[in-house]
C-alpha cells in the first residue's frame, strides 16, 4: 500500500499514484479524507485508505468516494456505524492501535472493550488492523520489538473474537527493510518509495534513486563591488567585485530560509553558494566563479548536473530537518513534469 499523503511526498499525488498503479501497486494510503477525494476525482479506482482523522462531517464522503477510514477512536467508530446503518451500507473501515508512538490509535483496554462486548458496529466491516511504528531508524531496535509484540497481542484480541482481517499492516519504509517481524499481509512504504531513507548507518540500506529533481533558472546577473551588500537585512557583504544571480524561487515555494547564506545550488555542472537571505519569491547567488554564466541557465536546486548532485538529504543537514520536510515543502504552486515510466 504506497503512501502518497502530502502530495505524494512533495512529488505530485495524482500523477505518482497513476505511475504507482501502472507498475503493480494495488493499494494507495492518503492522510486526508480531501486527499482521498481528489485522487478518486482524478479517475483513480484503487483502493484508498484515509491514515488520518476523520469526523463527523467527512463521513458522506467516504461513502461517495468509497474511501477507506482508518478509526482510532471509539467515539468516531460509533457515529461512524450509526450513520453507514442510516444508509443501510457496509462500510469498511481499519482500526489503529496505539503501541507505542502515543498518537492516534486505540488502546488495549479500549480494543478488548469493544471486542469482547460484541459492540462493533454491524454496519462496518473489519478490513483491517494496523499500528505505527516510531522509531525503525533508531539505533536501538528494541523499542519497535517491543510495539510489534504489543501489536501482536491486539491482533490476537481481534482474531478471538471471530473477525477474519484480511489487511494487517505495521510496517512503514523502515520496518519493511528491517523488521522482518513486521511484516504482515501488507507493508505501507513511503519516502523510500521516492528514493529517500533514514536508517541507521548500522543497517544495510536499499539502493534507493531519489526521483525528484527541482529545478528553476537564471533570471538576472549583476555585478556588485567590494562592500555592496544583498538581500534583506545586508547580510551578505562582497569582499570583491562579485557576479551575483537572482533565481526566482524562495521560502513560498519551499526554498528553506534556513538556506541563507549557508546553501548551495548547482550551475554548469558547479556548486555555488546562496548569498544573503532568502527571500520569500527569489534567493540570490554568487557565480563569480563560473565563466559564461548568462540569464536563462538551468539552476538545480534538488537533483544532478553533469558530475554534482544535491540531494534533500544535503539540504535537511544544511537545515536541521530531514529529507520528509525538504521534499513536503516543496509548493504545489510549482509546476510538476512528469517523464514517462
Amino acid at each position: 500500500m504506497a503512501v502518497v499523503k502530502a502530495n505524494a511526498y512533495g512529488h505530485g499525488a495524482i500523477e505518482t499514484s497513476r505511475t504507482l498503479i501502472r507498475h503493480g501497486v494495488a493499494r494507495l494510503a492518503v492522510f486526508s479524507t480531501e486527499e482521498g477525494v481528489a485522487l478518486r476525482q482524478a479517475g483513480i479506482t484503487v483502493p484508498i485508505v484515509v491514515l488520518g482523522p476523520v469526523f463527523q462531517e467527512q463521513f458522506g464522503d467516504l461513502f461517495v468516494y468509497q474511501l477507506t477510514p482508518v478509526v482510532s477512536d471509539p467515539s468516531v467508530l460509533t457515529a461512524l456505524g450509526k450513520a453507514a446503518a442510516s444508509r443501510e451500507i457496509f462500510h469498511s473501515i481499519h482500526l489503529k492501535i496505539e503501541t507505542g508512538m502515543g498518537r492516534l490509535g486505540l488502546t488495549q483496554n479500549e480494543l478488548v472493550t469493544l471486542i469482547r462486548s460484541n459492540k462493533f458496529p454491524p454496519s462496518l466491516r473489519l478490513e483491517g488492523l494496523m499500528t505505527h511504528l516510531a522509531d525503525t531508524d533508531g539505533a536501538d531496535p528494541d523499542a519497535t520489538e517491543e510495539q510489534i509484540i504489543r501489536f501482536n497481542a491486539s491482533l490476537k484480541v481481534v482474531l478471538e473474537g471471530g473477525f477474519q482481517v484480511p489487511l494487517v499492516h505495521v510496517s512503514n519504509s523502515g520496518g519493511a527493510v528491517r523488521f522482518s517481524s513486521a511484516q504482515f499481509t501488507l507493508v505501507r512504504p513511503g519516502i523510500m518509495l521516492y528514493g529517500y531513507h533514514t536508517l541507521p548507518g548500522t543497517v544495510e540500506a536499499p539502493d534507493l534513486r531519489p526521483v525528484l529533481s527541482l529545478k528553476t533558472c537564471i533570471a538576472q546577473l549583476r555585478t556588485i563591488q567590494p562592500g555592496g551588500t544583498v538581500s534583506y537585512n545586508r547580510t551578505f557583504t562582497a569582499k570583491c567585485p562579485t557576479r551575483i544571480a537572482v533565481l526566482p524561487i524562495g521560502y513560498a515555494s519551499g526554498l528553506s530560509r534556513q538556506l541563507s547564506n549557508r546553501g548551495q545550488v548547482l550551475i554548469r555542472g558547479q556548486r555555488v553558494p546562496i548569498a544573503g537571505l532568502v527571500c520569500m519569491d527569489m534567493v540570490m547567488v554568487d557565480v563569480t566563479a563560473i565563466p559564461r554564466v548568462a540569464v536563462g541557465d538551468e539552476v538545480v536546486l534538488i537533483g544532478q548536473q553533469e558530475n554534482e548532485r544535491i540531494t534533500a538529504d544535503d539540504i535537511a543537514e544544511w537545515t536541521g530537518t530531514i529529507s520528509y520536510e525538504v521534499l513536503c515543502a516543496i509548493s504545489p504552486q510549482i509546476p510538476r513534469l512528469y517523464r514517462s515510466s
